[in-house]
């Protein structure tokens, strides 16, 4: 069954997330080449090791970059880290003024803590990027190739956490608005409150994205392996309890040759797999991708893909 509703015009955002190995970018990548035939298309990796370079065969990277000889496809690579640096480096006076008034941190104190890192915010850095892309609507459609399923899930939960944060520091940030009232009489608002209804306002559009399925669609992809079937299991059900919805399901890596004896063997071994993939994830639309005897690469390669999955 080929993957439905991609050209969906109200679908904007289509993230893959699996196992490592499982042919993740593959599919991102495949099916961002088949979208661009239709429509201006983004092809985003949020993996810390990224792999579209390599899958297209040219240098992509952290600035969005054409995809050679395909007009309407465009890559990016975010790197996490830089985006943090520079959201750093932007909003210091504001995070200075932040923790300067809401606690009782010395100069010392507050080097040290604004170095430390605010849990999940890797993860809401590349997702606010996406963000901040999707509201310049330079694009119709977004395609996300995500880490692994541990990288994947803190992905997913990141806004939570980032919240948590904004929530401590809100409430820090109300008993000086307090003690400000009660004896000055009068509170003025200023660039910490600023930063916080910002970010606020941040973490509400990627929970939004992540839970309106009208526009965002979570597709898992796997292969027909006892270890992939287990994580793959365990996933979907992270996923479920984060209210992300999934409806499809890729299977890799399907042998579909019985010409040789290790063929044989390897469909013998793959059907047992593919009928408890079945069993379990029956209620998923379900695309089988059989394996392809080459490394895939470069535009031929990610069009027969392509031709598999649609």
């Amino acid at each position: 069954m080929p993957l439905r509703n991609i050209l969906d015009p109200a679908l904007k955002i289509i993230l893959f997330g699996g196992k490592g190995g499982v042919g993740k970018t593959t599919s991102a990548s495949a099916t961002a080449l088949y979208l661009a035939r239709s429509y201006k298309t983004l092809l985003i990796s949020t993996d810390p090791a990224h792999s579209l370079s390599d899958s297209f065969e040219q240098s992509i990277g952290d600035s969005i970059t054409q995809i050679e000889g395909v007009e309407r496809l465009y890559a990016l690579e975010i790197d996490a880290e830089k985006a943090y640096a520079k959201f750093q480096l932007e909003h210091e006076p504001e995070l200075r003024k932040l923790i300067d008034t809401s606690t009782n941190l010395d100069e010392e104190d507050i080097k040290s803590f604004m170095s430390m890192p605010i849990p999940g915010v890797d993860e809401v850095m590349g997702f606010k990027t996406i963000v901040d892309i999707i509201d310049q609507a330079n694009f119709e459609k977004y395609v996300i190739d995500t880490a692994p399923t541990g990288h994947a899930l803190r992905l997913m939960t990141s806004p939570e956490l980032f919240d948590d944060w904004i929530k401590i520091m809100a409430q820090l940030r109300w008993k000086y608005r307090y003690m400000v009232t009660r004896f000055a009489g009068d509170y003025k608002p200023d660039e910490g409150d600023d930063f916080l209804f910002s970010m606020k306002k941040t973490v509400r559009k990627v929970q939004k994205l992540l839970q309106d399925t009208s526009q965002s669609e979570f597709i898992v992809v796997t292969i027909p392996e006892a270890m992939a079937l287990e994580e793959t299991k365990r996933f979907l059900l992270q996923l479920q309890k984060l209210n992300v919805v999934v409806k499809q399901l890729i299977i890799n890596n399907v042998m579909v040759s019985e010409g040789c004896d290790f063929c044989r063997q390897r469909k013998q071994s793959q059907s047992r797999y593919l009928e408890t993939l079945y069993d379990m994830f029956g209620k998923l639309e379900i695309t089988m991708v059989q394996q392809h005897p080459t490394e895939v690469r470069g535009i031929s390669g990610l069009e027969v893909i392509m031709h598999h999955l649609f």
